[in-house]
């Protein structure tokens, strides 16, 4: 059986626009919640024995302390975290003691994470996460324009390349979205593993992408150019098993991790699955279809 992928190419770009649009809108209204990677400053986790204090308490002596935009986040059933401004060693100290002769006397109070970074520091991450992004994208279109030399009728070898961004940016704002209302919702912020999760997500999108673009290689090695529309449709419906296997073989530890794995890692394994998930879709329902529309485009033309 062939599934006519190619035939409602229209709707599925159309689904596929209309989630763009909507992550970019989420992205102008809220943006995206920068974490202590970026924005610099100490993040400092405790763990109560007993019960977690309210946050209001420990809102109040951290501001009694000078820090007037804290930010507190609850974490499991007993911890909580706090993002507060540059704290050295003696101020972290003062902090504990502080919260430690308040609250702690009958509820143990224990630490579990202290983490500082400077602004410099901040800065020259978020600049270097963008130029990698950047430096990625381009080696992804330049390897793909010539790996793909050969096939250069109908369509131009460097399209394909071009055709791969764009499901990656697809993908990319797809959890960019979701992590801009999560942001808005529930506080979650993004940081140096988001970043990883990113460009993790863009190396397994051009990987799917690419087993699709050669299959459909072959066949235009194979059989005449004519038909290109029934050529990539075939092509298509040759790997689909091979991409749903994948991503079922690369979610369900990712799942696992989810739900199974410490807190601190719950934001870096949720970006790699929606993105994971988006990648084998948008490979087989954007990347791929878009390359018969492209050819349509050139006909007309001439």
């Amino acid at each position: 059986m062939t599934i006519p992928f190619i035939k409602y190419s229209k709707i599925w770009l159309f689904i596929s626009g209309a989630v763009a649009v909507v992550s970019v809108v989420f992205l102008l209204m809220w943006g995206l919640k920068p974490g202590i990677d970026f924005t610099g400053g100490s993040l400092l986790e405790v763990t109560f024995e007993k019960n977690r204090l309210e946050h209001v308490l420990v809102q109040k002596t951290l501001e009694d302390l000078g820090q007037k935009n804290a930010v507190i986040q609850k974490t499991r059933d007993s911890s909580m975290i706090m993002r507060v401004g540059f704290l050295t060693e003696d101020q972290h100290q003062l902090v504990l003691r502080e919260l430690r002769a308040k609250y702690a006397i009958d509820n143990t109070m224990r630490e579990d994470r202290f983490e500082t970074i400077g602004s410099a520091v901040s800065k020259q991450m978020r600049t270097r996460a963008l130029w990698a992004i950047i430096l990625v994208n381009l080696g992804i279109i330049i390897y793909i324009a010539y790996a793909f030399r050969v096939v250069s009728r109908p369509v131009a070898s460097w399209k394909y390349g071009a055709l791969a961004i764009l499901a990656l940016v697809h993908d990319v704002l797809l959890v960019l979205g979701v992590f801009s209302l999560l942001g808005h919702m529930y506080g979650t912020e993004v940081d140096i593993p988001f970043v990883v999760a990113l460009l993790t997500v863009l190396g397994y999108s051009v990987n799917d992408t690419i087993v699709v673009y050669d299959r459909v290689r072959e066949n235009l090695l194979r059989h005449s150019a004519d038909n290109f529309s029934d050529t990539v449709n075939n092509g298509l419906n040759q790997t689909l098993m091979r991409s749903i296997n994948t991503t079922m073989k690369t979610t369900l530890p990712l799942f696992a991790l989810y739900f199974l794995g410490g807190s601190t890692i719950h934001n870096f394994v949720l970006a790699l699955i929606i993105g994971i998930i988006s990648g084998a879709y948008s490979s087989v329902f954007i990347a791929t279809p878009m390359l018969v529309l492209v050819e349509k485009w050139q006909h007309k033309k001439v």
